[in-house]
């Protein structure tokens, strides 16, 4: 859903932060949907020893039914929160919903975007790996790296797109180097989940494979000073470096 929701922010002129937003929204979104889910259904169990099927089989599928409605709503959402504020009104919002024949009416759409902010308790200010990315730009700026700002940055934002896509291998080939195993186990999988989520991580990352591209010379002391300033171990830094490297150029040596 990710590559949609990039596709569809394009067709909006929304900004990079904008695309991250959503993102980020829907995810939460869908999380606290499934954790619904899992307590109906063990609610019903108590109730009724059929219960769980069927309570599970209708939810499970208003939430198919409504996934392209909830996707629009979080770019909707994130379109207002944006700096540059290039909103995305219902108008144009049902225009394109109609345009994949879905026959929603503005109450609905509104109805959706109140689901979702209910659903989040209004909390939808949400961090993004895009604002850390910035961020210890900014910070490297200020401690002397001597890379060109703006094709440093123009590189990051297309890295960090590109791993946001496919984010799934890159993670996966990164568990694998950490564990030195092809076959992780449930409980390594389970306490991956952190460094999955950890938007720090994979800032320094993304800045770190940036300046290896652009300017290997740098590297070294790039990943020492996001060392410094971050606390995250050099160790770290090259291993997520070399995930994303391996997954560009689909490398089976180091």
């Amino acid at each position: 859903f990710a590559e949609f929701i990039f596709l569809l922010s394009e067709k909006w002129h929304l900004d990079q932060a904008a695309r991250y937003q959503a993102v980020e929204l829907l995810e939460r979104f869908m999380l606290k949907q499934v954790e619904q889910i899992c307590q109906s259904s063990r609610e019903n169990v108590k109730t009724r020893e059929e219960g769980q099927g069927s309570s599970w089989s209708s939810l499970k599928d208003q939430i198919y039914d409504t996934f392209v409605l909830r996707v629009v709503s979080c770019v909707q959402l994130a379109s207002k929160l944006s700096l540059h504020y290039n909103r995305v009104n219902s108008d144009t919002a049902l225009k394109f919903l109609q345009s994949l024949k879905y026959s929603y009416t503005k109450q609905e759409l509104l109805e959706s975007e109140l689901a979702v902010l209910k659903t989040l308790r209004f909390q939808i200010n949400v961090s993004t790996p895009l604002a850390y990315v910035e961020l210890l730009l900014e910070v490297l700026g200020h401690n002397g790296c001597l890379l060109p700002a703006k094709p440093l940055h123009q590189m990051c934002l297309q890295l960090l797109d590109f791993s946001y896509l496919t984010r799934d291998t890159i993670y996966d080939i990164l568990l694998k180097i950490a564990i030195e195993n092809s076959t992780p186990s449930k409980l390594q999988l389970a306490k991956f989940l952190t460094v999955k989520e950890d938007f720090m991580l994979l800032a320094v990352g993304i800045i770190s494979t940036s300046v290896f591209i652009l300017n290997p010379g740098h590297w070294k002391q790039v990943v020492e000073h996001l060392n410094c300033i971050t606390g995250i171990t050099s160790q770290s830094i090259l291993e997520l470096s070399y995930a994303v490297l391996k997954h560009i150029v689909g490398s089976t040596t180091p």
